[in-house]
């Protein structure tokens, strides 16, 4: 009897973690997700071509790059939805940060990062 009893509360338990590891992984891949893209314009409002746009999460973490295209356009895609600070560099230039831009996910979000003239 203590045998079968081992066996069953074995077989709960397998069962009981292969559920939780399901729901887990389902309520994962339910995040939102969203893209954000834009334009890096200089002060005069041309397009920048290879100009590097950082983006990172509202508390300074979890930092990536892209750089832009030759007419100054980038994106990124497949970003879970929330908010976001983006700023640009190109010759030796920064942008302001650009703080709490909302990721959504219907469509896409759109924003211009504007360099100042280099001093």
């Amino acid at each position: 009897m203590t045998r079968r009893f081992a066996h069953i509360a074995i077989a709960a338990t397998l069962t009981f973690s292969s559920f939780a590891l399901a729901t887990a992984a389902q309520q994962k891949a339910a995040v939102p997700i969203g893209t954000l893209e834009g334009i890096v314009v200089d002060a005069h409002d041309k397009p920048v071509a290879n100009a590097s746009v950082t983006i990172q999460t509202s508390d300074g973490l979890h930092p990536h790059a892209t750089r832009t295209d030759a007419e100054g356009h980038f994106q990124f895609t497949r970003w879970e939805t929330g908010q976001y600070d983006l700023r640009a560099y190109s010759d030796g230039v920064f942008s302001e940060w650009q703080r709490r831009i909302m990721i959504h996910s219907k469509k896409p979000t759109k924003i211009t990062l504007r360099l100042p003239d280099a001093k």
